[in-house]
């Protein structure tokens, strides 16, 4: 079983919005959306979880309704942080699925994640146990511990940022996030399964991601995605090649068609 867990609990403070920035509409369509149909259709994924903010839950579902969401299993309420948005999601599944089930965490609003970054991260679980997704450092990063020192200089070949998904063995993530719950700092600076792993001292295996696997979070962000969407549009007017995801689509229409034969 192969589960996407999208956490889509953020408040949206630092895009300004009216919304939380999920529910932007970007092309006449919602953030998450957007996000959502990367694994709707892609044909490994056999179940999705959402977690939103609790006053959203109905606005969600009747978003997964509207645009055919079918694989979506469950909708959670988020928690105080997201962290606790990801374990709420994290213990539903754990409820309804086999615990050696691969989960493949999401950001609600990274919504141009490639078919193939999804199919690398479910072979690495297999293969690995973990997978991170991270793309390589292109420009030079500094390290400081007051803001206005530079300490550190990394070797720029040396770095990565890590991005989603973030996937693992259902039972091992649970198990993660049951000791870090009892530490002393709980969820503080745990910004992501990875940071969570590594302070526990558990290997985490890296996989390549695509450029354009942004966070939608800021209004630069969301001329940055519109952009995409263009380049996706060009290259299937001007004859370039289907992409992934509208392969993964017609593979899934193709699908649904003869099971409903």
């Amino acid at each position: 079983m192969n589960i996407a867990m999208i956490f889509a609990g953020g408040s949206g403070v630092r895009m300004g919005a009216g919304v939380p920035k999920q529910f932007l509409e970007i092309n006449g369509k919602p953030v998450v959306i957007h996000t959502l149909e990367q694994f709707q259709y892609h044909a490994q994924i056999d179940k999705i979880y959402v977690s939103v903010l609790e006053e959203y839950i109905d606005y969600m579902q009747a978003l997964v309704e509207e645009y055919h969401i079918t694989k979506v299993a469950g909708i959670v309420p988020g928690g105080e942080t997201a962290q606790d948005s990801i374990y709420h999601a994290l213990k539903k599944a754990e409820s309804e699925n086999p615990p050696d089930s691969i989960v493949l965490l999401h950001d609600g609003v990274r919504p141009y994640v490639y078919a193939d970054v999804i199919s690398a991260n479910i072979s690495a679980v297999k293969e690995y146990g973990s997978a991170i997704t991270g793309t390589q450092g292109y420009e030079t990063v500094v390290i400081t511990d007051d803001g206005t020192t530079v300490d550190q200089v990394p070797l720029r070949r040396q770095t990565f940022t890590a991005q989603a998904p973030q996937s693992f063995y259902l039972k091992d993530i649970l198990e993660a996030h049951d000791q870090i719950r009892t530490s002393p700092g709980r969820y503080h600076d745990m910004v992501d399964a990875c940071t969570i792993m590594y302070t526990l001292g558990k290997p985490v295996h890296l996989v390549y991601g695509n450029r354009g696997n942004i966070k939608v979070t800021t209004p630069e962000d969301v001329y940055i995605f519109r952009g995409l969407l263009q380049y996706k549009e060009n290259e299937q007017a001007f004859g370039f090649g289907l992409t992934n995801h509208i392969q993964a689509k017609m593979n899934h229409y193709r699908r649904e068609k003869k099971e409903n034969f």
